[in-house]
């Protein structure tokens, strides 16, 4: 039976495992900008079907019934405005705070003390992810960054380079830039292990080449793996309702449910 709420404001979609217990283990994920791009669309393109373990998609901020009025027209006109101030830092650093806060209400409204936690992220999500990894405080003992940004700096001159724009960094914008640059910050990871998945076809400076950057940083704990023909998005347009999974999703899907089987 899949649960449907919120925590903390945090709107959730949680599956069970297959056998329920107290201390069963649970994977939290955080979708993408991109499709799929809410709880319920990350879900049927990554359910990770036969891991034992709670499955928790969670909501980013500025997304579903947090879009801004306007819907995302106006997040794309606030991203190009200033991608950095007016999207990646308040959905990357509002997801990351908001869990906090919500983590607590999850295990109260699941009944779990959970004996080992998983993270899943999709691109902006990844970014999610790796900071609750980082600086959460909880033990994660396995990650799966999908088309992960993994330095923002690379990501939003990917993005430049699609529209025929230069992002102009300040002193500011370096700092989020610099918080959010996961190859630096190797080290932070601990024992966590890492799987980062990323399309042959996605933007190699942007995410190709420093998911590839972060997994070598990691050593014995982290591994790329790539998906030929795939692009940065794992589901159709609109990506915002459930949606058959397409054979990427579904080879992400196998790469992930492995990963976190072995590891939780």
């Amino acid at each position: 039976m899949t649960l449907t709420g919120t925590a903390a404001g945090v709107p959730y979609l949680a599956v069970p495992p297959a056998t329920p217990s107290p201390d069963a283990p649970v994977v939290l994920a955080w979708h993408l900008l991109d499709s799929p791009r809410t709880p319920a669309a990350l879900a049927a393109a990554l359910p990770l079907d036969g891991l034992d373990a709670w499955r928790v998609y969670l909501g980013l901020p500025m997304t579903g019934d947090r879009l801004p009025e306007g819907g995302w027209p106006e997040v794309i006109r606030l991203a190009s405005e200033d991608a950095v101030r007016n999207m990646h830092r308040p959905v990357v650093y509002g997801g990351a705070e908001e869990f906090a806060a919500a983590w607590p209400e999850l295990k109260q409204a699941l009944q779990v003390e959970p004996r080992s936690l998983g993270v899943v992220g999709g691109s902006m999500g990844a970014a999610v992810a790796q900071l609750v990894a980082l600086e959460s405080g909880l033990d994660i003992e396995a990650a799966v960054l999908v088309s992960p940004v993994v330095q923002l700096r690379a990501a939003v001159a990917a993005v430049g380079r699609r529209y025929g724009i230069a992002y102009p960094w300040t002193a500011e914008t370096d700092a989020v830039a610099e918080r959010l640059d996961f190859v630096a910050r190797a080290a932070e990871f601990g024992p966590t292990q890492v799987l980062l998945v990323v399309g042959e076809e996605d933007d190699r400076e942007g995410f190709l080449d420093p998911s590839a950057a972060l997994a070598e940083a990691l050593g014995g704990r982290g591994r790329l793996a790539t998906i030929p023909g795939m692009g940065h998005s794992l589901a159709d347009e609109p990506g915002t309702d459930p949606a058959p999974q397409t054979p990427h999703a579904a080879a992400v899907d196998r790469l992930a449910t492995g990963w976190l089987r072995e590891r939780l």
